[in-house]
Formats: C-alpha cells, structure tokens, sequence
C-alpha cells in the first residue's frame, strides 16, 4: 500500500470536492481547481474525509495511487490557503519592475527580458530586487517561479543570479594566486 495514498484528506469547512467525468472538482473560498483522476484510481468521500484507492497492485497503479491523493490534496490546499514562492535577485543592476500584467526584469544582459504573467497568478514586487510568486495553483506557481529563475540562475563563485529566497548557493573556491 503506498503510504502517501491511503492517507485520508481531510476537508476544511467552506471546500467542497466531487468527481466530474473523471475529473476532480475541488471549489473553495480562492477558487475553483480540476485535476484528472489517473485510471484505475478510485475516489470515495464520506463524511468528509477523501479516500483513494487502487484496483490493481501493478507498479504503475501504485506509483498513480500516491500521485492522485498528492495532487488532490495539493489542490485542497490550493483552495483554502494558496501558495507561494519568493525569488531574490542578486548583483548590482539586477532588478523588477511590475507593468500591468508583465514583468521586466534588468538581469545584466543587453536588453530588458519582459515576462507575461498567467492569469491564474499573481506576481507582486516589494522591492527592486525581490519576487512574489502567488496562486492557488502549486504547479503554475513553481513553473513560474522556476521561469524567472531561469532567466539568470545564480552562478557559484559570487552568487549572483536569481534565486528562491533561503536557497543556499554551493560556492566554488575560483582561481589561487600563482605559486
């Protein structure tokens, strides 16, 4: 039995979850998320408390088991709470700046990377040189999280480049001088 999937979910007050043609319906005071349910994978709700279950013990249905009880539960708490990622960006002239619905970053290069941001996420800048990533969906905010990182990951010898906030950086000793 895989230990992530015959872990129950158990439902806040104000979300509700059904199943829909295959799909999993989750509404709650943020929003309203849908995730497919693999094949195979059974979903009962009673009492409200989510259960998943498998119909085979095939590796490939265990794996699918612990996965559609890991996204439903990510979605529940999507709904009630949400999530976000925080980024930082280090080095002189590394900044943001939020225009309307896109993002300009100055990351050292030539030119300025513009950045259009989903309408499911939200993307707020505090300060020049910090990034809030926030949405209800875990997948969307770390893929774009993980976007704006890319745009200049940080590098090891001076640290600089963009990095999630408390991300420790492995530095490297760079060169000695001579012999």
């Amino acid at each position: 039995m895989s230990r992530i999937g015959k872990k129950l979910i158990t439902l806040p007050s104000g979300v509700s979850i059904e199943e829909k043609e295959g799909r999993v319906v989750v509404k709650g005071p943020k929003g309203t998320l849908s995730e497919a349910i693999p094949q195979g994978i059974t979903m009962t709700i009673e009492n409200n408390e989510v259960k998943f279950q498998r119909s085979s013990d095939v590796a490939e249905q265990r794996a699918l088991h612990g996965l559609a009880r890991a996204l439903t539960n990510n979605m529940v708490e999507g709904v009630t709470k949400g999530f976000t990622k925080k980024l930082e960006m280090v080095g002189v002239g590394f900044k943001a700046e939020k225009k309307g619905k896109w993002i300009q970053f100055a990351l050292g290069f030539s030119h300025p990377i513009i950045l259009q941001v989903p309408a499911e996420i939200t993307v707020d800048v505090p300060a020049p040189t910090q990034v809030t990533v926030t949405g209800i969906d875990k997948q969307l905010v770390g893929a774009v999280a993980a976007k704006i990182r890319s745009m200049r990951p940080p590098e090891p010898y001076k640290g600089k480049g963009v990095k999630y906030v408390g991300e420790k950086i492995i530095r490297k000793a760079g060169k000695t001088a001579g012999k």
